[in-house]
């Protein structure tokens, strides 16, 4: 199937920007829906957008896409940006691609700190804005104080007058409605459909030049080999045409597009050119980067480099060194796991690897600790196997200063959660900024540097009793805040391997919180729980209860064993200590001491002062 492209005032390129859990991917399910890109015969997947398991599981937007939709003879671009700050690496490079953006806001919550960071660099591109209130059927909506929210938001990140004057579309994208008036009527999405095309402007790039692309994201197709997405910004490409590569260091290579692809709803479909102005897929591509420029070899023009905000903290992946290591996982040498990494760099900017102090480790960057437990989950369920330290904050020298990343932390806590959460971020050197009070439950905000944040959301759960929701983004860096409390809770750790047992961890629970289980397998060095005060507490875990033929009262008691707080990932993250591994296998996530022997450990700790 081939499918011609239109005209350039034909076009419309939005870029949909929403906290997480605003209802940005039902809202494009709509939008496909109204627009007829499900057949009456085909099955309708909610969430369509949300492609990968872990999108799915989580209900967040990790990686970016484009679909398309038609709509009285305008093709509209849309493309589904990542909600979170640690995927910031992909908001940067796709809002370069659109014109103007969607920007999707909860009734009750209002603007976000991930809202905020996204919106930043949206305005930074001169983009116009289209404001969705969404969920305004939820009776606790409070659609005027939204506006307001947003409106004084883009005052502060320095909006144009254009800007300011945004539309405002009232929907559900859970009840299939949008319309211009609060009031109504609720009928379907053509009030949010005619919004696009009148506000949004078509593309402004010129058609009649050489041809100029610029890689955006990048693909496989186990068919069609490495596939890359972009804008062309100007002329026509056209399929079996020669072009030119241009690299990062000006390198330029020729090669030919054998394949052009666009969207069509959730189709991919073949081009014979694309034009100016519309978002297209290249096939075929054996060694493209993000950023580089694709363009006629009449006019080799390389397109400006897309800048990326650096990461900002790192972790060393290390091979597997457990009793149990190559039980579970498929892949785990070093050689393995550092062409996964170096797979990961090519796709995902924001990720930097390099190799760590020892041959078979590498230090990996990244945003926040949610890209890198994205990273590490997604390797563990491809069947790789390995471990990871705690992460390190990475330090910046900003005018002969040492400074550190800060966030903006905003905790949405019940009232009378409000005086436990502001003493524990106080202990953790954050400042607040700020409180509003929504009925029973408080909006707190704070500024935080991100390492006093490491492990904090189990506690913040605790707390809260689970009804606290924290929503953390990294904002920039300040002066170095100084040292902060360590862990204040030691690690229960096995004294000997084997298989633990239920007369073992009866008698330990009492004092400690078990991350395993009875039947467990454990092994000399791991940590199997949490001990309530600080310190470290050696155990043996696998004691079975001694047979003999000697009774008494209460002997035989039934053993009630409270069920374990099983490890995950990012918590994990948080909780170990310089001391400690967190090790990932397909089908475990283990915590052990780096030194597994307890005589060896306690010959270091001597050794070190």
């Amino acid at each position: 199937m081939t499918n011609q492209p239109h005209s350039q005032n034909k076009l419309r390129n939005l870029a949909i920007i929403a906290h997480v859990d605003h209802g940005k991917t039902t809202l494009v399910d709509g939008l496909l829906r109204q627009t007829g890109n499900y057949a009456e015969h085909e099955e309708i997947v909610e969430r369509v957008m949300d492609s990968g398991d872990l999108e799915r599981e989580r209900g967040i937007t990790i990686t970016a896409k484009n679909t398309a939709v038609n709509y009285k003879g305008v093709r509209i671009n849309l493309v589904d940006t990542p909600g979170h700050a640690d995927f910031g690496g992909e908001v940067e490079r796709v809002l370069g691609m659109a014109d103007g953006v969607l920007l999707v806001v909860d009734s009750v919550e209002g603007v976000m700190p991930q809202t905020r960071f996204v919106m930043e660099k949206a305005i930074s591109h001169g983009q116009r804005v289209i404001l969705v209130i969404n969920k305004i059927d939820r009776p606790e909506q409070r659609v005027e104080e939204v506006a307001d929210e947003v409106f004084d938001l883009l005052v502060e990140l320095g909006a144009t007058d254009a800007n300011l004057d945004f539309p405002i579309i009232y929907a559900s994208a859970k009840e299939g409605f949008a319309c211009l008036e609060f009031e109504g009527p609720h009928k379907d999405f053509v009030p949010l459909l005619d919004a696009i095309l009148e506000y949004i402007p078509a593309p402004t790039c010129d058609p009649e030049g050489p041809a100029q692309f610029q890689a955006v994201t990048l693909g496989y197709d186990e068919y069609l080999g490495r596939m890359v997405i972009g804008r062309v910004m100007r002329g026509t490409l056209r399929r079996g045409e020669p072009v030119v590569r241009i690299a990062a260091d000006g390198t330029q290579v020729n090669f030919r597009i054998t394949k052009l692809f666009g969207t069509d709803g959730l189709e991919r479909v073949e081009l014979q050119e694309g034009i100016a102005g519309d978002i297209v897929t290249i096939a075929g591509v054996n060694h493209i980067d993000v950023g580089d420029t694709i363009c006629n070899p009449s006019k080799i023009e390389a397109l400006p480099r897309i800048n990326i905000d650096p990461p900002t903290l790192r972790v060393v992946f290390t091979v597997n060194t457990s009793p149990f290591a190559g039980r579970d996982g498929k892949y785990v040498t070093s050689r393995q796991v550092g062409d996964r990494l170096a797979r990961e760099q090519l796709g995902n900017v924001a990720i930097s690897v390099k190799p760590g102090e020892s041959g078979e480790s590498f230090e990996v960057a990244g945003r926040g600790e949610l890209q890198i437990g994205v990273l590490i989950e997604t390797m563990r369920r491809e069947g790789y196997e390995f471990a990871v330290g705690r992460p390190e904050i990475i330090m910046k020298d900003v005018d002969g200063e040492l400074s550190e990343p800060v966030e903006d932390v905003v905790a949405d806590i019940p009232e009378w959660a409000s005086g436990v959460v502001i003493e524990k971020l106080n202990q953790r050197k954050a400042v607040m900024e700020g409180m509003e009070t929504h009925g029973d439950r408080v909006n707190i905000h704070f500024t935080a540097p991100s390492r006093g944040l490491f492990g904090y959301r189990t506690q913040f759960l605790t707390d809260t009793r689970g009804e606290g929701i924290l929503h953390r983004t990294v904002c920039g860096y300040a002066n170095h805040a100084g040292d902060l409390p360590s862990r204040t809770v030691g690690a229960v750790i096995a004294s000997e391997g084997g298989q633990s047992t239920a007369y073992s961890i009866f008698k330990i629970q009492e004092r400690a919180t078990m991350f395993i289980g009875n039947a467990d397998k454990v092994y000399e060095g791991q940590v199997v729980g949490e001990c309530r005060k600080e310190g470290d507490m050696v155990v043996n875990i696998v004691r079975a209860k001694q047979l003999n033929n000697i009774r008494a009262a209460g002997k035989d008691d039934a053993l009630i064993l409270t069920p374990p707080r099983r490890p995950e990932i990012e918590t994990a993250l948080g909780w170990i200590q310089e001391d400690e591994l967190l090790e990932i296998t397909p089908n475990h996530l283990r915590l052990r001491k780096r030194e597994l022997n307890e005589a060896m450990r306690k010959r270091n700790s001597r050794a070190k002062g």
